[in-house]
This record gives structure tokens, sequence and C-alpha cells, in this order.
């Protein structure tokens, strides 16, 4: 078998054309994935540790100050130490950031749909259960805990 013959070559090509399409799009409304990801953990829960961010993401500490510092600059986020924990740096949603969400979800179903335009409901249905259980085995989670 030839390696351009396998799902990990496949996948590979449609992760990358995905993420580029998604940077493009995300681009017209002033954000890029790095920031989408940081912003979808504080829509789950503001306030969160900068280094528990970098843990969830999956992220080098300093790609995640990066990200962070840029947030800070479109006046998406606030970084603040806490007195009750000043080793800690806590990142907060300014109201920028809790606005944008609307935008953003709308953009993302869009996407979604014209991704998935070619796909009848049940490919729909097994492509996100098979992209489910490779996001377990990446992210080395439980499927039960979802």
């Amino acid at each position: 078998m030839k390696f351009n013959e396998t799902v990990s070559f496949l996948l590979s090509r449609v992760a990358t054309a995905h993420k580029t399409h998604m940077e493009r799009r995300l681009g017209e409304i002033g954000l890029h994935s790095g920031q989408l990801a940081m912003l979808f953990e504080l829509w789950k829960q503001d306030g969160r540790r900068q280094v528990d961010l970098a843990a969830e993401l999956g992220l080098a500490p300093p790609t995640v100050n990066k990200t962070l510092n840029g947030m800070i600059d479109v006046g998406l986020v606030t970084r603040e130490r806490l007195e009750d924990d000043a080793r800690a740096t806590r990142i907060f949603l300014t109201d920028a950031g809790r606005r944008i969400r609307t935008e953003v979800e709308a953009e993302w179903l869009e996407i979604e749909e014209e991704i998935l335009t070619e796909l009848t409901e049940t490919e729909r249905l097994v492509l996100f259960d098979l992209l489910t259980k490779l996001k377990h085995f990446y992210f080395g989670t439980d499927p039960e805990e979802e």
C-alpha cells in the first residue's frame, strides 16, 4: 500500500484543508483558530488559569501566552492575578469576548452545513461517530464521560 492511499494521509490532507478554510472564514470576523480554541474553553468556563488552558488544549505555555497576548490586544480577554492565588494567572472574557460568541456560532454552523452538503444524514452521523472515536484516542479521554 502506498502512503498516499492510507487513512492517515487522507485525514491529514482533509484536516489541513479544513483548518485553512476555517482560518479564512474566521479571519473575516477577526479571529484565527488558536484564538477560537481559547474562546471555546472560556465560554465553557470563564476565569480559567492560563496553565489549565494550556493543558486542556494540549499546547505549550508559550504558545498559549502568545495567543492570549493577541486576544488581550484586540480586547477579547483580560489577564489577572488573583489575591488568593498570586502564582496563577487567570483569563477572563471581556464584554467583546462574550459578544463575539453569537457571530462565531453563526459562522461555525454555516461552515458546518457547507462542508457537509455532499453527505447524506447517515454519512454525517457515521463521520461524527468516527471522528469522536479518533478524538478520544488522541486526547486519551473516556467516551463515557462526554
